[in-house]
C-alpha cells in the first residue's frame, strides 16, 4: 500500500496518538523537564505544567508534520511503511491540519501562560525541525542528521527559559550534549538500516561516505559528548556524583564506538545505549540539582 492510498476505514485515536511520535516526544519532554529542573528559581506548578504540556504538544505537532511530508518516503522503507498515512489509516489533509493546530495551540499555551522567550524558542524548534530539517536538509546534504539535531537540543533551552525568562551559558550547555549526542545516536541506527535510505533516496552518511567514514565519525562524536559532558562539573551546575557517572557512561559510550570497527553488527547496541547514556545523564544531572537545593 503507498502513500496515496484510500483511507478503507475511520481513523482511531491510537492512530492520531502514532502521528505525534510518542517514543520521540518522551525524550523531548523529559529533557525539558531536566531543563525546568536545573534552573534557578522556582515556576507556579501550574504553569510548570503548561510549559511542559507546551513542550509535549509541540514536539508532536513536529513530528506529526514530518510524518504528513514524509509519507512517501515512509512508504518506501521497511521501517516506517505502516505508519497511519503510508497505511492509508490517516488522510494527509487531516493529518496537516491536526499538525498545524497542534503547533499554534502549543505557542499559542507556552506565550499566554508562560513567557515570550519560551514560546520563541518553542516555535522556532518546530518550525527548524519541519521546514529546516525535514523539508530541506534531509534530501539534500549529509549533513542533515548534524545540522537537524538542533532542534532536537533546544528543550531543556526551554524548560530552562520557563523558568528564569532567560537563556544563560548553562542551559546552552544542555543543548552542546544532546546536540553533540544526536549524530551518533542516528548513525548507529542508519548503519543497520542502510537498505531503507538506499530506496528512499535520503543522503544519510554510510551511503555517502561509506561505513569506515561513518565508523570514525561515531566515534569522534562520542569523543566530543565525552568532553562536553563533563562541563556542567567544571562550571558548577554539578557535584562529584554527576561527574563520575558521566566518565563512566562516556566510557561506555566511547567503548561501543570503537568495537563498531569490528563488529558492524553492534549498531544497534549503540543505539539502544545512546538512548539510556541519555536519560540516565540527564536524570543523574537533575537529582544533583535537587540534593544541592
Amino acid at each position: 500500500m503507498t502513500a496515496v492510498s484510500l483511507v478503507k476505514q475511520s481513523a482511531s485515536p491510537g492512530d492520531y496518538w502514532e502521528l505525534l511520535k510518542p517514543r520521540v516526544m518522551s525524550l523531548v519532554v523529559f529533557t525539558g523537564l531536566c531543563g525546568m529542573i536545573m534552573a534557578p528559581g522556582h515556576i507556579n506548578p501550574v504553569l510548570g505544567f503548561a510549559a511542559i504540556l507546551s513542550i509535549a504538544i509541540g514536539a508532536g505537532a513536529s513530528g506529526c508534520l514530518n510524518m504528513w511530508w514524509e509519507r512517501d518516503v515512509d512508504a518506501l522503507m521497511k521501517r516506517t511503511h505502516n505508519r497511519p498515512l503510508p497505511a492509508g489509516k490517516i488522510e494527509p489533509d487531516d493529518a496537516l491540519a491536526f499538525g498545524v493546530i497542534l503547533s499554534a495551540g502549543s505557542v499559542l499555551v507556552m506565550t499566554v501562560a508562560v513567557n515570550w522567550l519560551a514560546a520563541a524558542l518553542l516555535a522556532f524548534t518546530i518550525f527548524f525541525y519541519v521546514c529546516i530539517y525535514t523539508m530541506i536538509l534531509k534530501r539534500l546534504t549529509l549533513y542533515n542528521i548534524v545540522i537537524g539535531g538542533v532542534a532536537g537540543a533546544l528543550p531543556p533551552v526551554i524548560g530552562w527559559a520557563s523558568v528564569t525568562d532567560s537563556a544563560p551559558i548553562e542551559a546552552w550547555v544542555l543543548f552542546l550534549i544532546i546536540f553533540l549526542w544526536t549524530p551518533p545516536h542516528f548513525w548507529a541506527l542508519s548503519l543497520n538500516c542502510s537498505d531503507d535510505y538506499v530506496k528512499a533516496k535520503i543522503p544519510m552518511l554510510p551511503l555517502v561516505k561509506g561505513v569506515k567514514k561513518t565508523k570514525e565519525q561515531i566515534l569522534l562524536y562520542a569523543a566530543a559528548l565525552f568532553l562536553s559532558s563533563l562541563i556542567p562539573y567544571f562550571i558548577g551546575m554539578a557535584t562529584l556524583l554527576y561527574l563520575v557517572v558521566s566518565i563512566v557512561l562516556g566510557i561506555g559510550f566511547i567503548g561501543l564506538s570503537l568495537g563498531l570497527f569490528w563488529r558492524k553488527d553492534i549498531g544497534m547496541k549503540l543505539f539502544g545505549y545512546s538512548i539510556a547514556y541519555l536519560f540516565i545523564l540527564f536524570l543523574t544531572l537533575t537529582i544533583d540539582r535537587v540534593l544541592c537545593l
